[in-house]
């Protein structure tokens, strides 16, 4: 079985690319391959369906860029595919004197990254928003909305498959063997060869890029974001979307409450350590992925660093009433017999050796293929243009002579 491309990953950065190549160069021979019997059962599938306007990303960086184009991108492919989704808008809540200069900051980096329509809300303006937030100030964020992104993955898929791209599900990778024109992924049902191989494995991103590259100097950290929802008579204390001022030292967004574009709030995440990479209960354990994190350097010196902050987020994990406490500063009328558990997600966290906990999107290029390393949220949002990003990278390598395909 020889391609042009292979992907591995069918999952919604993944299927995004397969996209992209497709529209700009439909001969192309291209497989996806994934591990499950369904595309987006990981990250994608697990996502609380926010899109992103880009407001908290450094101008400049990959986040920042993705996502302000893939924004625009994403709505256009709703609205030419009549994917339901909504731009309600969000406010970011700042609760306590200290939150303000870092509330400060990030109004500056959403002008700076071209968003329009942010307003800085006094407390007493706050309630025309949200009626039930506690806040000192907040800003509301007109672009922000909500969306099934497991529909758009799905899309995706078709529009990928309409094209003669070829989707193969229960294909798990065991190795990758590179030659002289090109690589070999071999899964556990059969061997796919291709010139170039585009790495999207989520949260096996690291494992599969060092399968091809032994030099990888990230390991991915699995951290699970779990979730409670609103009690039906509860949910008038939510019109949209609610979030906090982030912790600039993490790359979470902190615990805030989401109202669903299915119906439902949900109130969370947390940010656990999972222990293995698709724990989503706290009883998923796999001792060597989780031994794998804790001998690797960076997360020892992460942990050194911010062990309070992270038996904090544990004691949150498995008490109630302290998740609840974290809520009450955004809504104090939240009560803990208004919460009923809701579902959880893990998100593929890299981290470098000296501790860094990355905070932008990681691409890595070499001859045989595109990794991409690093891509939590907001990936979903900027899927389209990480598929853009991708692709610019793979297609240059590509004439019209060396296409595989005879289409």
């Amino acid at each position: 079985m020889e391609y042009d491309i292979v992907i591995i990953g069918g999952g919604i950065v993944g299927l995004a690319t397969a996209l992209k190549l497709k529209e700009q160069r439909p001969q192309l021979k291209l497989a996806i391959l994934d591990k499950e019997a369904k595309v987006a059962a990981h990250q994608t599938g697990h996502n609380s369906g926010v899109i992103h306007s880009g407001v908290y990303y450094k101008p400049g960086s990959l986040k920042a860029e993705n996502c302000i184009r893939g924004y625009q991108m994403l709505l256009d492919f709703c609205n030419e595919h009549g994917i339901p989704h909504e731009l309600c808008g969000k406010v970011i809540v700042a609760t306590n004197q200290s939150d303000l200069p870092q509330l400060d900051k990030i109004q500056e980096r959403g002008a700076a990254n071209g968003l329009t329509g942010l307003k800085r809300l006094a407390k007493e303006e706050i309630a025309e928003y949200e009626p039930h937030v506690n806040g000192l100030e907040a800003i509301f964020v007109p672009q922000t909305g909500i969306i099934d992104y497991a529909t758009v993955c799905q899309k995706y898929a078709e529009l990928v498959q309409n094209q003669e791209g070829l989707l193969f599900l229960d294909r798990k990778v065991l190795d990758i063997r590179t030659h002289i024109s090109g690589s070999t992924v071999i899964t556990n049902h059969g061997t796919y060869t291709g010139r170039i191989v585009i790495n999207c494995a989520g949260l096996y991103s690291d494992k599969i890029a060092q399968m091809m590259r032994p030099d990888v100097n990230v390991k991915i950290v699995p951290f699970r974001g779990e979730y409670y929802e609103l009690k039906p008579d509860k949910q008038h204390l939510v019109k949209n979307l609610i979030y906090p001022v982030p912790d600039p030292a993490f790359p979470f967004l902190g615990v805030h409450f989401t109202r669903m574009i299915g119906g439902g709030i949900e109130a969370g995440p947390n940010a656990v350590l999972a222990f293995r990479r698709e724990g989503y209960t706290k009883s998923d354990v796999h001792l060597g992925e989780l031994s794998e994190t804790l001998i690797w350097p960076g997360f020892q010196k992460v942990a050194r660093k911010y062990w309070r902050t992270g038996l904090g987020e544990m004691y949150r994990s498995f008490s109630k009433s302290a998740f609840t406490k974290a809520l009450q500063h955004l809504i104090p009328d939240v009560q803990e017999d208004d919460l009923v558990p809701g579902e959880a997600g893990v998100r593929a966290q890299a981290c470098d050796r000296n501790g860094g906990l990355l905070d932008d999107f990681k691409i890595m290029e070499d001859e045989y293929a595109v990794h991409v390393l690093n891509a939590p949220s907001p990936a979903a949002t900027s899927s389209l243009s990480i598929g853009q990003t991708v692709s610019e990278l793979i297609l240059p390598r590509f004439n019209r002579k060396k296409i595989t395909s005879s289409v």
